[in-house]
């Protein structure tokens, strides 16, 4: 099993700029437990492992109320997917572990 657990610095390429967060990952067989935090706020998540892929759907309320679909794969300390905004299309995120 691929070793995903840790802290990432993410950048999401969105129409607003860029957007910086952080993600926590703590799989636990086929899913995992973290949380998400930001200029936007910070809340839980919770998703799911397929070996060095994660997903997971988060939501925000700036700047409208949305339900975002994340996904990434974790290839050693990098962190490489996207965040699917529904009728906004979907933007690139890219991270490093730093934990």
């Amino acid at each position: 099993m691929a070793d995903i657990d840790g802290k990432y610095d993410c950048t999401v390429k969105s129409p607003l700029g860029d957007q910086k967060m952080v993600l926590t990952v703590r799989s636990d067989g086929t899913t995992f437990t973290g949380d998400v935090s930001g200029a936007m706020g910070g809340m839980d998540v919770t998703g799911e492992v397929a070996g060095d892929k994660i997903s997971w759907k988060q939501s925000m309320t700036v700047p409208m109320p949305m339900t975002l679909d994340c996904e990434a794969t974790i290839e050693g300390d990098t962190l490489v997917g996207s965040v699917g905004a529904g009728a906004f299309g979907s933007f690139p995120m890219s991270g490093t572990r730093v934990g």
